[in-house]
């Protein structure tokens, strides 16, 4: 594993876990096994706390990784809440102290200025005295323009910003992350595969610029590289011999920065977690052929992703039962991977052959997702969208056909 800062150049992002703790455990012991050292949850991450803390003092792990959670600024009503969630979190990760504790989804100066209003600078130097808050950071969910006057109103030491090479102008994008990294803070990366979509959500036309670059350099010479996925040439060079994944070329991408220091992996099996370290374990700095790759992909890209949902689920639970970010993914999904998955993947996320199907047309326009929606989605204004193309009267008659034949 390759570090910077002491962080692994890959972290555990905690926020996916399967719902099955034996698969979580098995992610977390893995991690450890193979170098990474970053773990990051959050209060809201349903069961996220709770899990990572059993595992780490099931295995005897805690000393040897760094813990990083979240305060939810968004549910402080007075001083006394810090304490009240903060003493929550060590119970729940059985531990005495956080490593790097966050101030979750900050969006803008006027809502990080209602947390000093309600003394949270007192009681963070008050913890860190303590010895029970180790460094002191903050996620970002907000406008570039935002970004700069939250980094200088308090001596932060990490932050976290969304950024990929699909998102690089996004939210904090590239001025945010060279002006965190110029004052030297530690820079974190969330949504590194954008919930997914740069790993297998890619539209088929993108997929193919990147097998294409892995046959063109399938016999480049790769000096220093070892392993299982590696072997030598005639002149006794190492070689790769496993194509990259889009995964990998996404993850790269961002190593290929050294302003950042670790991108966190938020999958939810040990399969998908052991390829991203393996990634993490080879990675080189990317050659002007490899790095010529990304506009053309991002061009693709740009002609199919309709809706900037990552499927964070921070919108849910909607009032009545809408699977938000699935129906999104599968508006997205008809014109990155073809008509008829998306139309599966819209009918299965509406249990369309079920004896209560959930219609999108139930939205009441109440807007709570929007005002939970760290990607400011107009929300209502695209589930009508959705609901215009999946749930037309030519779709409804499908669906009618399905539910006959499934009786």
């Amino acid at each position: 594993m390759q570090y910077r800062n002491g962080i692994s150049i890959l972290g555990l992002g905690c926020m996916r876990f399967p719902p099955m703790g034996g698969e979580a455990e098995r992610m977390i012991v893995s991690a450890v096994e193979n170098g990474v050292n970053f773990f990051d949850t959050a209060y809201i991450y349903p069961g996220s706390e709770k899990t990572l803390g059993a595992a780490l003092a099931k295995h005897n792990l805690r000393e040897k990784v760094l813990v990083a959670t979240k305060l939810p600024i968004s549910m402080c009503k007075r001083y006394e809440d810090f304490d009240r969630f903060f003493d929550e979190q060590l119970r729940r990760l059985q531990t005495d102290y956080i490593d790097y504790y966050f101030i979750h989804n900050i969006s803008n100066m006027p809502q990080w200025q209602f947390m000093l209003d309600l003394g949270i600078e007192k009681w963070l130097a008050e913890k860190k005295a303590m010895g029970a808050i180790r460094q002191v950071g903050f996620s970002y969910h907000g406008s570039g323009e935002e970004f700069p006057r939250v980094l200088d109103s308090y001596a932060w030491e990490f932050c976290m910003i969304q950024y990929n090479y699909y998102d690089e102008n996004y939210q904090a994008g590239r001025k945010g992350l060279q002006a965190a990294a110029a004052k030297g803070l530690t820079v974190i990366i969330m949504e590194p595969l954008l919930g997914g979509k740069l790993a297998t959500g890619l539209p088929k036309k993108a997929a193919e610029i990147f097998r294409e670059a892995n046959n063109a350099s399938a016999n480049v010479s790769v000096n220093e590289v070892t392993g299982e996925n590696s072997t030598t040439d005639s002149e006794g060079a190492a070689t790769y011999t496993d194509e990259k994944k889009p995964a990998e070329w996404a993850l790269q991408w961002l190593w290929n920065h050294p302003e950042i220091t670790c991108a966190l992996s938020g999958t939810s099996s040990v399969k998908y977690l052991e390829e991203n370290i393996a990634s993490a374990q080879r990675f080189a700095p990317l050659t002007p052929a490899e790095q010529a790759v990304y506009p053309r992909v991002i061009a693709e890209f740009h002609k199919s992703f309709k809706i900037k949902c990552t499927g964070c689920n921070y919108c849910l639970p909607c009032p009545v039962g809408i699977d938000i970010p699935t129906r999104l993914s599968a508006y997205n999904a008809r014109y990155a991977q073809g008509r008829i998955t998306g139309m599966m993947m819209y009918m299965t996320s509406m249990g369309a052959v079920s004896r209560n199907p959930i219609s999108i047309h139930l939205c009441n326009g109440c807007g709570a997702c929007e005002k939970k929606c760290p990607q400011g989605l107009e929300i209502r204004k695209e589930l009508k969208r959705v609901g215009r193309k999946y749930e037309n009267f030519f779709m409804r008659g499908i669906i009618r056909v399905l539910r006959f034949f499934m009786r």
